[in-house]
């Protein structure tokens, strides 16, 4: 800090003599002006003392600068004045790292310290408190040839313990309250948003609902923490259970994920009534919206006008449970479902974008008449955005390869694709982290209109 000190001290000392100087020159020159203005030779005096007073304005402005820049003394080697890194811009690394320190006065200065010895920059540190020590999870920017050993062996022998680091991204830049609020705006805004806004909180995790049984509640209203397993009280019954076995949850986490589904619970069912109307290229219109346990009737009587073999390539089971599977398609607590109807307001098509653990599955259902209409391609292109907003890395289709309607519909993303068999039937993965995808996706989209 010494030099830091010394530049401002400089700077404090320097500006009054600056300033007395200039009000001694107005002094002067005002006492020669009324000394000699009515002369003949007045004004060539104001002009020679206003070049000598120049001139020494001057000097004295260079004699500052040369002093005010001078090398630091050989005892003046404070770091903080020194920047973190001379690499060039975009040879760094973001990192996020999480280890357990001693609640003790200096532990996490001894840890900060280890850090800067490396050249790593904290962007933002959180803690969480524990019963005996305490968490403290940080983003960090380090440069690009320090690898994550390298980090985690500083912090170990800084006294860290338990230290977990993965890459983090641009996303992880907003700091954490922002980020809840923002979580908790989109949670308001759309009850499907739950599942996301706890993933994207908790980072890398699965969370899984089931449905309230006949018997007493297993979990109390306030949760349970066990480590890596978090349950809580699903707001219409049930339990939504999040684990993440990388990494135990903090009760500071637990907190956060239990606010967010109370919020949800107080603000009950809700799904974005937004729709748009599409002209196919036949010229028909149709309408595309987001659909819920409110069209529970109308898929029904959708089921019933498609055939066996449009109902077998959807479900892959009996015929009679197809009407079974639809009050858990449409709650918007296991994904988003869109719905496609008929100027009429029939209902003719349904897709799904259904939260799978820590996966997304998509599926289709297109009513015989209407099919081969690019009604199935339009939904799958728009349940696409849907994930890249999610920000989900993939998502895959389970179909049979006879269904060729669904395999075309794959293929017309144009998102590199792979393809396994899995007990006689076929699941085709869309793999979205490259960059430009609903750019791509959304191209060839039937003119819109929003409703």
């Amino acid at each position: 800090m010494s030099r830091e000190m010394s530049d401002v001290t400089r700077a404090r000392h320097g500006r009054p003599v600056v300033l007395a100087a200039l009000f001694a020159t107005v002094a002067v020159v005002d006492a020669v002006a009324h000394l000699v203005g009515v002369g003949p030779s007045g004004p060539v005096l104001v002009l020679s003392s206003a070049v000598v007073l120049g001139a020494i304005a001057g000097f004295r402005t260079w004699w500052a600068r040369r002093h005010g820049h001078a090398p630091p003394s050989p005892g003046d080697t404070d770091t903080a004045a020194r920047p973190l890194s001379s690499e060039p811009a975009g040879a760094s690394t973001l990192w996020r790292m999480r280890t357990t320190v001693k609640d003790e006065p200096g532990s996490l200065a001894a840890l900060c310290t280890a850090l800067a010895g490396h050249r790593v920059d904290i962007l933002s540190l959180q803690t969480h408190p524990l019963a005996e020590g305490t968490v403290d999870e940080f983003l960090l920017r380090a440069p690009g040839a320090l690898e994550a050993s390298g980090i985690t062996r500083a912090v170990s022998l800084a006294g860290g313990t338990g230290t977990w680091i993965e890459r983090a991204d641009a996303h992880d830049l907003v700091d954490a309250p922002t980020r809840v609020l923002g979580l908790a705006t989109r949670t308001a805004l759309d009850a499907a948003e739950l599942p996301l806004a706890l993933r994207q909180l908790l980072g890398r995790c699965t969370i899984r609902q089931s449905p309230a049984g006949p018997g007493p509640e297993t979990v109390p209203t306030e949760g349970t923490l066990e480590d890596t397993v978090m349950r809580l009280r699903a707001p219409e019954g049930g339990v939504i259970t999040v684990e993440r076995p990388y990494l135990p949850f903090t009760p500071t986490e637990f907190a956060r994920a239990r606010a967010l589904v109370e919020l949800d619970a107080v603000l009950g069912p809700r799904v974005p009534r937004s729709q748009d109307v599409l002209t196919l290229p036949e010229g028909n219109d149709i309408t595309v919206r987001r659909a819920d346990v409110g069209d529970l009737d109308a898929a029904k009587a959708m089921h019933e006008r498609c055939s066996s073999r449009t109902l077998g390539m959807r479900y892959h089971g009996p015929l009679g449970d197809a009407d079974r599977y639809l009050n858990h398609l449409l709650s918007p607590r296991f994904g988003r479902t869109l719905a496609v109807q008929t100027a009429s307001g029939r209902l003719v098509g349904l897709g799904h974008l259904l939260w799978d653990g820590d996966e997304t599955e998509v599926a289709l259902l297109v009513e015989d008449e209407w099919q081969r209409r690019g009604i199935g391609g339009e939904l799958l292109r728009r349940l696409v955005e849907l994930a890249v907003e999610a920000r989900c890395e993939s998502v895959y289709a389970v179909t049979q390869a006879a269904n060729t309607g669904m395999v075309a519909a794959m293929r017309g993303l144009g998102l590199p694709l792979d393809y396994q068999i899995e007990e006689g039937t076929l699941v085709i993965t869309a793999r979205l982290a490259s960059e430009g995808v609903v750019e791509q996706v959304s191209s060839g989209t039937p003119e819109r209109r929003r409703g």
